[in-house]
């Protein structure tokens, strides 16, 4: 495959999203798997099934301070690969991609060496009592041990995706979530490991994502290459990998402080039980926000591409389309989640308790949900035309401004208790994804709008 192939300035502009957007997006309903599979295991185990999934989701901050690295170098770099593609420069954007590597690498390794020092203290913040505090500290740990390879496979797929390979970037996912899907019980019932053979499954599955991405980069079919001579790292390169990821990173850093938040607060407003409710909710909303992240990143490539190139015509066309469908996506989602919240929830655990506290909970927390996606819009719209200031903005507006402080506070009032933490995630989704769409309405059309007449003169 050559360069002109992955020419996104030809053909018709929803066909080439969909190339690009259906196989990223069969992927991230694959790396749902990698997210949340333990946990439906886990959650089905004979014994303690409640406290080891309660113990799991204390994980998940620690999770996606992980994944926010990934996505710093990995989703930052790739839109600027996309732009230099464009412009037709694949030298700089192989110095791009090799410095974003090197990046990955060294951010892995200094997680791995904090999270492991300051594990004990850091679950007991994220909401840990001394019955959750075991299982959680077992899966952290062996989960840490492997992070450099989440690193890698999750972060420089990016790459392979930017440069218009989207089904061997469904193949990376695809590869590790099939094993994780197949290692997972074997770790965790036919070797009777638990919570630390869901964690050494996924840690291997890990192992082989990124193994497959490395190959891929440093092979001929690869249009950039990964090459020795671009990991020395450059201050000028690196400046504008973090200044483009960095809103993708404070969604995904946000994201655990959120986590952090929430589980806290539910620790002291409803116990352990509510901490595991809570677990539940955010692995049905991955599930959903997975889908709609790819055909989001799936559309960034083509934004960033058509950019470069002056077609600002399509580029205002795929944003049209990607709104479109995204919309209607988390309409769907919210309709079936409120009709069928006993569904949802049993994927993850059958215990009455959880499940009679959680059907109003997810019913509060997914309303509105639709909000969501205009959120996910606006920042795949400002990431893709290079405009890292706004998008961060928006990534940090939503969660720490409005759903952090709503998170302590709305369980005061009215005698919400527990059910106020849950009510602040679609309040959030209001007023953050309508604020973030309507600037990047406000600013992005006007200028494409401009750019267009200045081309036609």
């Amino acid at each position: 495959m050559t360069a002109v192939q992955n020419d996104f300035s030809q053909g018709s502009v929803v066909k080439n999203i969909a190339n690009l957007a259906l196989p990223m997006t069969l992927a991230q309903l694959v790396n749902v798997l990698y997210n949340v599979v333990d946990r439906v295991y886990i959650g089905h185990m004979p014994q303690n099934a409640t406290e080891s999934l309660t113990g799991l989701g204390l994980c998940l901050p620690v999770i996606s301070i992980v994944i926010a690295f990934a996505n710093l170098f990995g989703m930052g770099g790739a839109p600027l690969c996309s732009i230099e593609r464009g412009r037709g420069n694949e030298k700089e954007a192989e110095r791009i991609m090799g410095n974003a590597f090197t990046l990955l690498v060294i951010s892995g390794l200094i997680l791995t060496a904090i999270g492991l020092i300051f594990k004990r203290p850091l679950l007991y913040l994220f909401g840990a009592s001394d019955v959750t505090y075991p299982y959680a500290d077992a899966y952290m740990t062996i989960y840490l041990l492997g992070s450099v390879f989440v690193m890698v496979g999750l972060g420089m797929n990016a790459f392979i995706n930017s440069q218009g390979f989207a089904k061997i970037g469904m193949l990376t996912v695809l590869l590790g979530a099939v094993a994780n899907l197949i290692l997972d019980p074997v770790f965790i019932f036919a070797f009777d490991m638990g919570v630390r053979g869901a964690a050494v499954a996924t840690v291997i599955s890990q192992f082989m994502s990124a193994v497959w991405v490395f190959r891929f980069l440093t092979g001929d079919q690869a249009i950039l290459k990964l090459k020795r001579s671009t990991l020395k790292l450059e201050m000028r390169r690196v400046k504008k990998i973090t200044s483009m990821g960095i809103s993708t990173f404070m969604a995904g850093f946000t994201n655990s402080l959120v986590s952090i938040v929430c589980n806290s607060t539910l620790q002291g407003w409803g116990g352990d039980l509510y901490v595991g409710v809570m677990t539940v909710l955010h692995s049905v909303r991955e599930i959903a926000e997975n889908l709609v992240k790819g055909l989001t990143n799936g559309t960034q490539p083509f934004l960033g591409f058509n950019y470069g190139a002056g077609e600002y015509g399509r580029v205002k066309q795929a944003i049209k389309f990607m709104s479109a469908v995204t919309i209607s996506f988390t309409v769907l989602c919210w309709i079936l989640i409120s009709v069928f919240p006993e569904f949802f929830i049993r994927i993850f655990n059958q215990e009455p308790e959880l499940v009679k506290a959680a059907v109003p909970s997810i019913r509060v927390y997914f309303f509105g949900f639709c909000f969501m996606s205009l959120q996910f819009a606006g920042q795949a719209s400002f990431v893709g035309l290079g405009k890292a200031k706004q998008a961060t903005f928006f990534s940090i507006f939503r969660k720490v401004i409005i759903v952090v402080p709503l998170t302590v506070l709305l369980p005061y009032l009215g005698g919400l208790g527990p059910m106020g933490v849950f009510l602040a995630e679609p309040v959030s989704n209001l007023i953050g994804g309508g604020a973030c769409y309507g600037t990047m309405l406000y600013m992005i059309w006007p200028e494409l709008d401009g750019k267009k007449k200045n081309e036609n003169h």
